[in-house]
């Protein structure tokens, strides 16, 4: 196992962004994990940036798409046209054809956009008129997102949330971390300063070493508690989904594989539980009301001391 992947891609995104390490190892965990990454902020925190710096050094294909109110289905996907020449209609591909898609404020877009995407996620494949598409491998979606308070934005529906690896919020930077953002920017700053540290070759064989990191029958066991203690409960609503689960385990293997190892702990799923499973949960609005709960993260981090962990 190279344990210095991690390093290598966080060494390139830094010459273009900062402070964003712990933001930048968690797309590199969702990639290697095979999942999809939602992430909330404010405007002009480096959301952008961070995703297509991100793109440039795995060497991956990069599209994005700035989703509107008025935003259709084929402006995404792609449709039929008419071809002149050939006096035919054939199909032109949409920008979801792209191996790293930057879904920009997702949740401004109309519902069928969104189950347009959604089908996207989910099965690698879109379908138009009866005819499905298949879509390049590897494929990723990083979206991003205002926060709710925000004027005409929606809010994402459970089913979609819950095909999201992971949801990481981005807070503003510290006032030194700010400082270093200012001066950096006084020159132009761009994601061309970044170079491919992966080839197909390797992320190929990284994915394929990822798939092969051992998870004992103790995790497995460890993993089904988690998830029935959340869904017992009472300041949840909606617990966590066995598909919540699977995505947990794929997470904590692609830790595992990031720190060198070719097994999972229960370290690894601690690690990444706290932006695996808070968007998948909704709280009860009596426990919200009378106080006993703010967050979904706080259930979640009551919930791990709770389940004893395999030793």
């Amino acid at each position: 196992m190279d344990i210095e992947i991690k390093e290598r891609v966080l060494g390139q995104i830094r010459r273009v962004v900062v402070g964003r390490d712990r933001e930048s190892e968690l797309l590199l965990i969702s990639f290697l994990a095979g999942g999809h990454v939602l992430l909330e902020g404010v405007p002009g925190i480096s959301k952008t940036i961070l995703a297509k710096s991100f793109g440039r050094c795995m060497g991956l294909d990069f599209k994005r798409i700035q989703f509107t109110p008025d935003m259709l289905p084929l402006d995404m996907i792609g449709g039929f046209v008419f071809n002149t020449k050939d006096r035919e209609f054939e199909f032109r591909r949409g920008p979801v054809f792209t191996n790293l898609l930057l879904a920009d404020e997702i949740n401004r877009a109309p519902p069928k956009v969104q189950s347009a995407l959604l089908e996207a996620m989910q099965e690698r494949q879109v379908t138009v008129e009866g005819l499905t598409q298949k879509l390049p491998s590897p494929f990723m979606v990083i979206a991003t997102q205002n926060p709710q308070e925000f004027q005409g934005v929606y809010p994402l529906p459970e089913n979609q949330l819950d095909r999201f690896l992971m949801k990481v919020d981005l807070p503003y930077p510290d006032q030194s971390t700010e400082e270093l953002i200012i001066r950096r920017n006084l020159s132009d700053m761009d994601t061309l300063n970044i170079d491919q540290v992966l080839t197909a070759q390797e992320l190929e064989k990284i994915m394929k070493e990822v798939g092969e990191v051992h998870v004992s029958d103790e995790i497995i066991q460890y993993l089904s508690a988690i998830a029935e203690e959340t869904r017992k409960e009472r300041r949840l609503r909606l617990g966590a989904s066995p598909r919540a689960m699977v995505h947990l385990v794929h997470c904590a293997r692609a830790t595992a594989y990031l720190r060198g190892r070719d097994f999972v702990t229960p370290e690894d799923i601690k690690m990444v539980s706290s932006f695996v499973l808070p968007h998948r949960l909704k709280l009860d609005q009596s426990a919200v009301l009378t106080g006993k709960v703010a967050e979904p993260s706080e259930v979640v981090q009551d919930i791990f001391t709770k389940v004893r962990p395999p030793r």
